[in-house]
């Protein structure tokens, strides 16, 4: 199976402060992939360093995806390749519904126009599959929604956009029993049509119903450890606290 997403020794810095250390991994094409380690340990900063959030600065190392070197590309030529990453805490865009949202946002990254009435029928299907009110694809995006809704939203967007590979910064923290087996029904659909995860959390609740291929464990800002989907297992037992005391 081809290698997705590669990174090589990467280094990334916010400011004048070092984050990430020499991280390398690889997400090969139609896996899982979790990415696990304590509060602060740098999840979301790898997250954010892949997408290419400019309030990081790599300082050593590449990331590869599908093939090509996006070490120095802005976020929006990596979306249009296909990457895809939900917030921890989505923001609020007053001004732009929810449907136009996902609709420029779909025509920007293929490139093509969609009819309305063709967009309309796939954004129904996909809030269907969610519980979702139809009425949320013509309010503005995100304001006024609570955290379980935004979360929902951003699965929509998940749904709609079809990334080839989807970064989930997070998505269960905050939802209840309900609103999780919502989340992972529509993950569950994202993956139905092989796309590839790479789930950053410090919860479990989300994996319960997901096959992870590998995990990962990160300890400020480096891989402190890697394995199979039962190091999940191990965390659960045991915490972070093995990991945390690595020179």
């Amino acid at each position: 199976m081809s290698q997705l997403l590669r990174i090589e020794n990467l280094s990334a810095a916010a400011e004048d402060k070092e984050l990430l250390h020499g991280v390398s991994l690889t997400v090969p094409e139609g896996e899982t992939h979790v990415v696990m380690g304590h509060n602060g340990a740098g999840k979301s900063t790898l997250g954010a360093v892949i997408m290419g959030s400019p309030e990081y600065r790599v300082t050593g190392g590449s990331i590869f995806f599908a093939g090509e070197d996006i070490t120095s590309l802005p976020a929006d030529k990596r979306a249009r390749l296909g990457l895809f990453l939900s917030f921890q805490s989505p923001i609020e865009i007053p001004g732009i519904t929810v449907s136009e949202f996902l609709r420029n946002a779909l025509e920007q990254i293929t490139g093509k126009r969609m009819k309305l009435w063709d967009f309309k029928k796939k954004l129904a299907a996909a809030m269907e599959l969610l519980d979702m009110d139809k009425s949320y694809a013509e309010r503005d995006l995100n304001v006024g929604f609570s955290g379980g809704e935004k979360k929902k939203a951003e699965i929509l967007q998940l749904l709609i956009l079809r990334p080839r590979l989807a970064i989930l910064d997070e998505t269960d923290s905050g939802l209840d029993v309900d609103a999780v087996k919502t989340v992972s029904k529509g993950i569950a659909e994202y993956l139905k049509n092989g796309g590839s995860l790479l789930i950053i959390t410090h919860n479990t609740r989300l994996l319960e119903s997901i096959k992870v291929d590998r995990t990962h464990i990160i300890s400020d800002g480096r891989i402190a450890a890697e394995g199979d989907a039962s190091l999940i297992d191990e965390v659960i037992e045991n915490g972070f606290e093995k990991y945390t005391d690595r020179e």
